[in-house]
């Protein structure tokens, strides 16, 4: 892992993206010499609004608390933002980004004209639905991200994770989640 890492999500109001950040936070924060922050930038936005949830990782304390503008990763949870909003605004240029879609990361590529970074993408909407019976794509999205990265081994992810969702969630659904994990694991494709 470099000394700092930035992390750009965005996302719609209302389908967990500022969660998608804070349990990426909690998880990688229970870990060792790892230092992190997880913030959101939104107003009064309504439901499906488009916004922004930022994460910094570093091996030494983080002392800057402005907006991420340079990421080395960008998360888009939301297919329709594809174009509608500057995804790549400010990416570094061999940033890492993780789509939830079902569209042709090729084709995704050559639209953002992306020629350098790594393209990942899965059905988050689709493993969500099937194991959660909603189309929330926060969990499904944060293991994605952590089998790319391997910003921490899988097992130990799955057991921090676990902790991390037992705090807010009925045991039931913990598992279910448990679920959108192992898929994610599964379905995750770099294009």
């Amino acid at each position: 892992m470099k000394e700092t890492i930035e992390v750009r999500w965005h996302g719609r109001a209302g389908q967990g993206v500022v969660t998608a950040a804070a349990t990426l936070a909690d998880v990688l924060a229970s870990v060792e010499g790892i230092f992190v922050q997880a913030f959101p930038e939104f107003g009064a936005e309504k439901r499906g609004a488009p916004i922004l949830a930022f994460n910094r990782i570093s091996r030494r304390p983080i002392r800057i608390h402005s907006q991420v503008y340079e990421p080395d990763i960008i998360i888009v949870t939301d297919p329709s933002l594809i174009g509608m909003v500057d995804l790549t605004s400010g990416a570094k240029p061999e940033a890492l980004y993780l789509f939830n879609t079902i569209f042709d990361l090729q084709a995704i590529r050559k639209k953002l004209k992306i020629t350098n970074g790594r393209v990942f993408g899965l059905d988050a909407y689709a493993i969500a639905e099937a194991e959660l019976g909603r189309p929330i794509p926060n969990v499904p999205m944060v293991a994605a991200l952590i089998k790319i990265t391997k910003l921490m081994d899988l097992e130990l992810f799955r057991e921090k994770i676990r902790l991390s969702l037992s705090k807010k969630l009925r045991p039931e659904v913990v598992e279910m989640n448990m679920r959108t994990i192992d898929r994610a694991f599964e379905e995750v494709k770099e294009g």
